[in-house]
């Protein structure tokens, strides 16, 4: 029996490292008694639907550790049902409601996203950030089609032949901004301009012939070449990290100064540090220090503490940094705002 215990406890380590305390899970004011998903529906949406913190989900599901990472799929129809019969309220499952009465194709059904995937999908699938001794290795263009300045859609170019010719989509890309953590000036990475994509398109020889398949930018000898990943999926359940983060804000995606809602944030943390693809922070603004002079009182110069103003769903994740998603948000987000576990 004793053993039973052990390997329960163990089993639910995870999630209850999400709630960092025992403190109760809140629910939204108005939480639902049901939820009937439909498409456009999100895990993050549903979650606050239900929940005042979404990042809590797996608590309310009752997820362990391998459903957090890879959690059992929630598809248009179900039928998400709060149960409060217990100590503490959980989520089940339903009967399944047909959506509609028209004839479908019987298809695998599509589970839906964590997030919404419009928001970040030039992110997923385009190269962000390379670490700084990667362009040693890094395939490199010598030349293009007859020597054109200009490169479109369907131009040859000609590449190193350290380019791998297994590999069958590239991405071009060309050295950007340096990431500098905002705390000590440390260079985290080189963000990566996105110029195009390509595929080999020739037997290598003393170099690698490939075609444009499409093009951003204009494409010229010097520029690098990266593999093409493929797309992740993106049905990572929000959660909490398991432990301690202390990063900033480091850029802000969109030539606006300031974030809102939906906008892509890089993060001064990464694999290095314990963030994972799914893990939520929060977004901290640094408090003031205030100076004040009383009658017959030397100045009092006091520190007000910070201010927690947002939510950051991390959606990708490199060595060293990380980007997200800002999916809560009181105040507008600025570059140096702080993360920290939620």
């Amino acid at each position: 029996m004793r053993h039973i215990i052990f390997a329960l406890i163990f089993g639910f380590s995870t999630a209850a490292a999400v709630a960092q305390s025992a403190k109760p899970i809140e629910l939204a004011p108005d939480a639902p008694e049901r939820h009937i998903v439909v498409p456009g529906d999100t895990l993050w949406g549903i979650a606050a639907k239900f929940l005042k913190d979404p990042f809590r989900w797996p608590e309310l599901w009752k997820m362990n550790a391998e459903q957090v990472r890879n959690p059992h799929r929630i598809y248009p129809g179900q039928v998400l049902i709060l149960d409060r019969s217990g100590a503490e309220p959980r989520l089940r499952l339903g009967n399944v409601i047909k959506l509609g009465p028209e004839v479908r194709v019987e298809t695998p059904p599509q589970e839906i996203p964590a997030i919404p995937a419009s928001a970040i999908e030039p992110f997923l699938s385009q190269p962000l950030v390379i670490n700084p001794g990667e362009f040693d290795t890094a395939p490199r263009i010598v030349a293009t089609q007859e020597d054109r300045v200009f490169t479109g859609t369907g131009d040859k170019i000609y590449a190193t032949n350290n380019a791998d010719p297994k590999i069958k989509r590239w991405h071009v890309f060309r050295p950007g901004r340096a990431l500098k953590d905002p705390d000590n000036g440390e260079i985290l990475g080189i963000e990566a301009v996105y110029l195009g994509s390509a595929r080999p398109d020739g037997e290598p020889g003393d170099v690698l012939p490939l075609v444009l398949t499409s093009v951003k930018q204009e494409i010229g000898r010097g520029d690098y070449l990266v593999p093409a990943e493929r797309p992740e999926v993106m049905s990572y359940v929000p959660h909490a990290p398991t432990q301690d983060i202390n990063g900033r804000v480091m850029l802000i995606y969109g030539g606006v100064g300031e974030a809102a809602v939906n906008s892509v944030v890089s993060l001064s943390r990464g694999k290095q540090d314990g963030l994972e693809v799914g893990h939520v922070v929060a977004i901290y603004r640094a408090g003031a220090a205030v100076t004040n002079r009383f009658e017959d009182d030397k100045p009092q110069t006091h520190l007000l503490p910070d201010e927690r103003i947002g939510l950051a769903f991390v959606f990708r994740v490199f060595d060293r940094v990380s980007y997200a998603l800002i999916t809560n948000a009181s105040r507008p987000v600025m570059e140096g705002d702080k993360i920290r576990k939620p």
